[in-house]
């Protein structure tokens, strides 16, 4: 299912760069973001690369590329945007979560409290 509300967005440089690396792909065609259970902080990010969208998932879309997120995972995602950073000290999907009350130093899992 296709989502039109903001409950999830994509900034510009994470479209630029999902699309990128799905062109180079042969069976994938979005990326899907998940919350799973773990983490220093109780929950973390999961990053892949899917061909499968299932009816329940949530797509978002920008400029050609597409994220895909599970209902489970947005109700934690609420709000959130998720990001591309290529900085000096790396390249790297970065999830801006309003609803994270804590996170770890890498960014890579928070709670929610």
């Amino acid at each position: 299912m296709s989502e039109t509300m903001d409950r999830f967005r994509i900034s510009a440089s994470a479209a630029e760069r999902i699309a990128a690396i799905v062109a180079g792909e042969d069976d994938a065609k979005a990326l899907r973001v998940e919350v799973l259970a773990g983490g220093c902080n109780g929950f973390q990010y999961k990053f892949d690369l899917t061909g499968a969208i299932e009816d329940e998932d949530y797509v978002v879309e920008r400029d050609g590329a597409k994220v895909v997120v599970d209902p489970a995972s947005l109700d934690l995602l609420d709000g959130a945007e998720l990001d591309y950073k290529d900085t000096l000290m790396g390249a790297y999907f970065a999830v801006g979560n309003p609803n994270a009350k804590t996170s770890c130093g890498c960014g890579t899992s928070f709670s929610v409290e």
